[in-house]
This record gives C-alpha cells, structure tokens and sequence, in this order.
C-alpha cells in the first residue's frame, strides 16, 4: 500500500493532503463514487468495509471479505475504472461483531476476520480492540486493547505472508468513535489529549517492538483520535480548529504518522479542509453519503408524485416506511419517539439506519419501478429544480444526465466534492 504511505509522508512533509475513507457498501454509493473519482482525476479511492458490514459470517451485507472484493470491482469493471487505482481498508476490525461472546472466543473469530480480509486483498487494516467482550471490565485497560491489536496485527502479517502482493499498512487507536455515530443525543464531546494520543501510540510501539513486529510497526500509518466531530440523530458537533490544535500539534512529533478522523459525515467544507490542514489526513464518511442517497430517492418520490399517474407509482418511500415498521430489527435499539417523532427518526435520522433496508427485496422493487416510470417518463427540467438541484446543476455541466440513477448518483457526488476539496494538495510551508 505504498500509495498511502506516500501521501502521508507527503502531508508530513508540508503539504495539507488527505484521502477519503468511504466506509459504504451502497451500489449506487461505490458507483457514485468511482465516477466521481474518474472526473476529478483522483489517482486513488480509498473504500472500506467494517467489520459488521462484511466478515467471514457475512456480516449484515450478506458478504465475506472476498465478496466485497469482487463487488467493488465488479462496479468498476462496469464504469470502467482501473482497480489498480482502488485501495480496499477493513474498519473497526476486531472482536466487536462477537462482543457477546467470551473474549478468547471473541477474539479468535477476530483473528479469522483479519486474516480474511488480508487474504482477500484489503490492505489498509484497522485494528480496533477497544470494545468489552463478555466478562470484560468496562471500559477496557488500554493495556489490553494493544494486547490484542498485536495479536490481530500478527495474524494479518501471517495472512500475508501467505497471500503475498503488496503489504499491508495498519492504524491503530483506542478512542475510537462508535461506528456510524453516536447513539444517543450527544451531551457533550471530549476531544483526546494530547498526551493520552501520545500515551496510546507509544504503548502500541513498544508492544509491537516486543511482538517481533518491528517491519509491521513501520507500516503504521494513522493513530484514530477524537478531534471533535460527531453526530448523533438530530444533531451535528462542528470541528473547531482552534480547540484541536493542542491534539494537531502532538502528532507532528512522532515519525510517520498522521491522525484518522471518524465521523465526519455532515461537517462543513471548510470544516472537512481544516481537519485535514490540522493533521487528521484520513477522513471517514459513511452515514453521510447514504443520507443523501436517501435524500435523493425522497426527492425521485417526489417528482414521482407530481408527474406519473396515481395507478402507476413506486410509492418507494410508503413501501419503505411499512418495511421498516414490519421488521424493526435494525432501529428499535435506536429511535424510542412516537408517532410523528419516531416517523421522522425512521427517515431523516443523521445515524440513518434506514441504510440497512435498501437491499429489501419490496424495497428494492419499488425503486427500481421509480426509475422505471421516471425514464418512461423523464421529468421536466423545473420539477428536478424543485427537487434535486445540485443534480440539475450536474445536469447542465454535462456531468449528469436525467436518467433517474444519474440524478441520484449527482446528489451523492455533491458530498464527495467537499470532501475532494478538503483533501487536495495544499502546500503549508
């Protein structure tokens, strides 16, 4: 993976560039994304699987490690995107789809995990042990979180050495964010110190030294801190530069690395630009580019409404609600309102755990019967206004066309501007 050690050693070098970490396993999403890499001339895309998405028991995508592979190059043989230019990462990959599970069960269905997506091609591995197994004490002892980070690390580099190709390149860290957000209202947000951030890399220095693991050390590219950005159902936290810059100002002290920001959906541009000028060069997105495809198919509902006959609609966005109300499994955890208030969570929730329905098969219908009315009978140009108008302004670039996917694909692609514009080259001598 040397194309990520090299753009870190570029960002240390003076130069405020970052990489994109999308962490979706959204079709429309990868597709989205690899056409917009093609415009914009990025000669890299970062996509990342976690662990709860994808792993040897299928995960809740139904995928493997080397499902998603063929999946996302799959998508890019199909737009005609090089994959020599995709680098595939594994997120959060430790024991935390197995936390019910004792820790050495927990921990040996990790190791699986890692070694499987190593083999399958992922190359940029997270290694995150931060979370309680059963029996564990709460929080966990930093001590132990290493502990078993090395034990995952040295199962990756097993992995390949057996699979050979290019090595594999590793970030480490202890705060780390809850995957997809916070869960609850956010009631305030402790950004890390700068000596817990230098405390954690040190601790995993000194026990990947007497792991052997020296070579793998080397290859430790970011450390996960909190820089101050979450968002929980309602809510965004902001970054503030000038808070972070006792943190920001840590790492430029330790050889190699940067720091990797998770959850930075919904930040502004200039937010998403500071973080990166701030040395927190690997961005995460996720939630945020799945909320605005379902911004998008909200607004092809819309359209829908207002330009195809009652007896033909999708009604994707009924059909969607009744299927989520039928199985709840993948909210009720979450959203506790009520009537109009747990209607409104079900569809505009920042956490957007209406990502889990999409592959739905009477979902899945209904979109693709919306798309269906809407070529048979594309929209006028003022009814997408109404709707969708960074996707009529793709449409008058040339960059998109009326085609209902092209639409929703334009949507999406006006997320990854901002974040396209944060991490570009910058030069900060």
């Amino acid at each position: 993976m040397h194309a990520l050690l090299d753009l870190v050693a570029r960002h240390r070098q003076g130069h405020a560039i970052g990489v994109t970490s999308i962490c979706s396993a959204h079709p429309l999403v990868i597709e989205a994304s690899l056409r917009h890499a093609q415009r914009s001339g990025q000669a890299l895309l970062l996509f990342e699987a976690t662990c709860n998405q994808v792993n040897q028991d299928g995960g809740y995508t139904g995928m493997r490690p080397a499902d998603f592979v063929r999946f996302v190059h799959g998508i890019a043989a199909r737009v005609g995107f090089d994959t020599g230019r995709i680098l595939l990462g594994g997120d959060h990959l430790g024991p935390n789809p197995w936390t019910s599970l004792d820790a050495a069960a927990a921990m040996d269905k990790a190791e699986v995990m890692v070694g499987a997506y190593v083999a399958a091609g992922f190359r940029k591995i997270h290694l995150d042990c931060s979370m309680a197994c059963k029996g564990d004490p709460e929080p966990l002892p930093e001590a132990e979180i290493v502990r078993r980070a090395v034990r995952l690390c040295r199962a990756a580099e097993a992995a390949w050495a057996s699979a050979g190709g290019e090595a594999p390149v590793y970030v480490i860290g202890t705060e780390v964010p809850v995957p997809g957000g916070a869960t609850e209202a956010i009631e305030g947000l402790a950004l890390t110190t700068p000596a817990a951030a230098l405390t954690t890399i040190e601790a995993h220095r000194v026990a990947f030294a007497e792991a052997g693991l020296d070579a793998a050390w080397q290859r430790v590219l970011a450390s996960v801190v909190q820089p101050g950005v979450e968002f929980d159902h309602h809510d965004v936290i902001d970054y503030d530069s000038d808070k972070a810059q006792p943190l920001s100002q840590a790492v430029t002290g330790v050889p190699q690395l940067v720091f990797e920001a998770h959850s930075t959906d919904y930040q502004t541009r200039d937010a998403l630009a500071a973080l990166v000028r701030d040395h927190f060069a690997i961005l995460k997105v996720g939630p945020g580019l799945t909320f605005a495809l379902r911004e998008a198919l909200w607004a092809l509902d819309a359209i829908e409404a207002e330009w195809i006959d009652d007896d033909r609609r999708a009604r994707l966005r009924e059909v969607t609600l009744r299927r989520m109300q039928e199985s709840p499994g993948y909210w009720q955890r979450y959203y506790h309102g009520t009537g109009r208030a747990l209607t409104t969570d079900l569809q505009y929730s920042l956490s957007d755990r209406i990502r889990y329905y999409w592959p739905d098969p009477a979902i899945e219908a209904a979109r693709a019967r919306l798309f269906d009315n809407l070529r048979a009978d594309p929209p006028p140009l003022p009814l997408v206004s109404q709707y969708l108008p960074h996707a009529l302004h793709a449409v008058r670039n040339g960059t998109a066309t009326f085609d209902p996917q092209s639409l929703a694909m334009a949507h999406i692609s006006a997320v990854l501007d901002d974040y396209h514009h944060a991490c570009q080259d910058h030069d900060l001598s």
